[in-house]
């Protein structure tokens, strides 16, 4: 068995409650596929309202013929007060390579001057006949996640609704 964590900070200018409105709902899995089609095609609700229990079927946009195309993965923690969400693979995608475990947190960290920082951290094992699997273990999907994210935030504060005087 193998394991091991990778993670992504990223900074942002946004205050931490502003981030965790969407990282915290199930807004994020709607806006993904918006904003970055490319990284995955779709996000369906299986069941459940986004708090811990919550189950997704995460759908990858066409790739590879023998990579994974979906996954099933259930919120563990949901914590909205420490803006902590958890999400474990319970079925397809990495599970289907040989992992064991494969589970994504976002921390949301509120700083002193206001700001924030996205911290992403993927954890995982593998058995020892898929341990070369480990190489597909990467942060750059949850990077590019926090970035557009962001940028989704500041663009709808940028533009409030605008209202009849």
């Amino acid at each position: 068995m193998e394991g091991g964590s990778l993670w992504h900070e990223f900074e942002t200018d946004l205050p931490a409650a502003d981030v965790w409105e969407v990282y915290g709902s199930l807004a994020l899995g709607q806006l993904v596929p918006q904003l970055l089609p490319q990284v995955l095609s779709k996000v369906e609700l299986v069941e459940g309202d986004g708090g811990a229990g919550t189950v997704l079927l995460v759908t990858f946009p066409p790739a590879g013929a023998s990579e994974p195309r979906s996954y099933k993965e259930k919120f563990n923690v949901v914590d909205d007060e420490k803006y902590i969400k958890e999400a474990e693979t319970v079925e397809g995608g990495f599970l289907d390579l040989g992992f064991r475990k494969y589970v994504v947190r976002f921390e949301v960290v509120g700083k002193e001057d206001g700001t924030s920082v996205i911290r992403s951290t993927v954890e995982y094992e593998v058995d020892a006949e898929h341990a070369k699997n480990a190489s597909l273990v990467s942060t750059e999907a949850v990077a590019s996640i926090a970035e557009a994210i962001t940028k989704h935030i500041k663009e709808q504060k940028k533009s409030p609704e605008q209202t009849p005087e």
